[in-house]
């Protein structure tokens, strides 16, 4: 069984949500970032944490993507080949470093920093997250889903994404890009994830 290391509201809500699309059984082992038990897996205190066997995986999107590619008969990892590969990193790649970014940004300047280090980021984050809107809506055109017809890794990536935007009341001014962020966040996997410590606090 998969152990699931993190604190509520972090990013274990992807991984959560991860496991239920597979239906894999898990514990959610909750821990507190940068506390004892974070640092004796993480040599940066930072979660969530997989643990499977053995293998201690960190970083959301590697969890995702190990998961996906250990359960590739459930569908939800690259294309076949070096180009379906590249597509799928190249799209985790943009979710991390580019949509999640600014709403990263304003997280710790609201909460993460010390109190002196704090400073008004809001509309510059504001700024930038409307800017990643736009290309998220050109990246994904017509497709249903960020690889085409098929639910992935990268949605549950987006997805969680999506739900922290909203929470944040971060506009999204892109009837294409709340569509496709409706049609994600209402899996039923999702839910049951969210039920079982995934939710935002």
């Amino acid at each position: 069984m998969y152990k699931a290391v993190g604190s509520r509201g972090s990013r274990v809500s992807r991984v959560l949500w991860m496991l239920e699309e597979l239906g894999q059984p898990y514990e959610f082992v909750e821990v507190k970032l940068r506390s004892p038990e974070a640092y004796a897996l993480n040599p940066s205190g930072k979660v969530p944490i997989l643990i499977d066997g053995a293998l201690k995986i960190t970083d959301s999107a590697a969890i995702c993507v190990y998961l996906a590619d250990k359960h590739a008969d459930k569908g939800m990892g690259a294309d076949p080949g070096l180009a379906g590969r590249a597509e799928m990193d190249s799209w985790m790649h943009f979710a991390q470093s580019e949509l999640e970014a600014p709403l990263w940004n304003k997280l710790r300047h609201r909460f993460l920093l010390p109190k002196e280090l704090r400073v008004d980021v809001g509309p510059a984050a504001a700024h930038d997250f409307a800017s990643e809107v736009k290309a998220l809506d050109r990246r994904l055109g017509d497709k249903p889903f960020a690889l085409g017809d098929r639910f992935s890794a990268v949605d549950v990536l987006l997805g969680d994404m999506a739900g922290w935007a909203r929470a944040g009341r971060f506009p999204i001014d892109s009837d294409r890009v709340n569509a496709y962020f409706d049609r994600v966040l209402q899996r039923p996997a999702r839910a049951r994830a969210q039920a079982n410590g995934g939710a935002f606090t």
